[in-house]
């Protein structure tokens, strides 16, 4: 049994719609969780981000491990009280980071061994000290497992390799996870590009049983099309009755794409990052309000989202913020994106509920404003 459950309420072909209900709160499906890295979404305080209407943020592990540390966080309460935000919360398990950081990283059976990017001290992330951290620490509750996720390019070999690597870590966690009824723990389905390694990956994970899944080593490099190959069948390996993550993803193209093949849950720093750039997400994709053209631009960015970043403030004050480089631009554009981001997902799980989701597809790749 599931230690939170997962009621499938709609289906429009191999996409779902439903609730995935913790003690924390519902989380609404499909979802998209903004990106705390550092116990913050960047520049946004959680009132904020909560008025977007996201149900769930997600923590970074290999940061705050490093900064403040796991155990201050757990001292002043965990990461919820911590950071202001009392919803549900996922923690990734610090894999990403290990890979991001290669130059400076090892990756043995027993553990992986890295040098802070901070000060150069030396740390040993073991499967069982990261389900420390997120599950006890943290207090996260929903705690990943520990992985290790390889780029894009990568040879069958060694995409083998970290794929059973990963497995044989998994395990090494549910043990350390144990039985919890306020906690859920996900496995990581892994395997590059490659069909049979990630239906290789799937049964072992199934095997040593997860609450939930997800679907990692993808967003790495493979690109748009590649991905979209690859969850042509990488969800349907994966348990039907429990919750499906794209981790790290992504576009909204990209959301779209992967909800149609039947992926719930999503986080990426996108919106935030574009944010702080001077970049707004649109109905017709990104623009740039650092771009001449929207100087005397009287429109909102979009009236019609409930957000006041949106709906407030013409897109020529905010080209003079970004120009000027004003804090204020960051704090708006960030707050817009989130906000436009769940627009997206609750226009999906509106679609799937009433079997159009063709039509919502075919919108949004159009560039055009779909029916919400």
């Amino acid at each position: 049994m599931a230690a939170f459950a997962f009621d499938i309420a709609a289906r429009d072909g191999a996409a779902r719609t439903g609730v995935l209900r913790t003690l924390r709160g519902d989380i609404a499906t499909p979802a998209f969780m903004p990106v705390g890295t550092a116990g913050t979404v960047k520049t946004l305080m959680m009132d904020q981000v909560k008025t977007t209407g996201a149900d769930i943020i997600l923590g970074n592990t290999f940061h705050l491990m490093l900064r403040p540390g796991a155990e201050r966080v757990k001292a002043l309460g965990g990461l919820h009280k911590f950071s202001g935000w009392s919803g549900p919360m996922l923690t990734d398990s610090g894999g990403f980071q290990v890979m991001s950081l290669a130059k400076i990283s090892k990756v043995t059976e027993e553990a992986a061994v890295f040098a802070s990017p901070i000060d150069g001290s030396r740390h040993v992330l073991t499967p069982e000290r990261s389900i420390d951290i997120q599950a006890n620490l943290l207090g996260a509750d929903i705690v990943m497992q520990l992985d290790e996720c390889v780029a894009w390019p990568a040879s069958d070999q060694r995409a083998a390799e970290a794929l059973r690597l990963s497995a044989r870590w998994g395990a090494r966690c549910k043990t350390a996870f144990g039985t919890r009824d306020r906690q859920s723990l996900f496995g990581i389905q892994q395997g590059s590009t490659v069909e049979a390694l990630r239906r290789e990956s799937s049964d072992r994970l199934l095997d040593i049983g997860f609450d939930g899944y997800a679907i990692g080593g993808l967003a790495v490099g493979e690109g748009h099309a590649a991905m979209c190959e690859t969850l042509d069948y990488a969800p349907g390996l994966l348990p039907a009755d429990r919750p499906r993550y794209l981790m790290g993803v992504g576009k909204p193209r990209d959301i779209v794409e992967a909800v149609a093949r039947g992926v719930d849950m999503f986080d990426c720093v996108l919106p935030t990052r574009s944010g702080r750039h001077g970049q707004a997400w649109t109905w017709a994709g990104p623009i740039n309000l650092k771009t001449a053209r929207f100087a005397d631009d009287e429109n909102p960015l979009d009236e019609t989202i409930d957000c006041p970043a949106s709906r407030d403030y013409s897109r020529a004050y905010l080209h003079h913020l970004v120009k000027s480089r004003e804090i204020l631009a960051q704090v708006l554009l960030s707050w817009h994106n989130l906000a436009f981001f769940q627009v997206l997902m609750a226009g999906l799980r509106a679609a799937i509920r009433e079997q159009r989701l063709a039509a919502f597809r075919a919108d949004c790749a159009a560039g055009r404003r779909p029916r919400l």
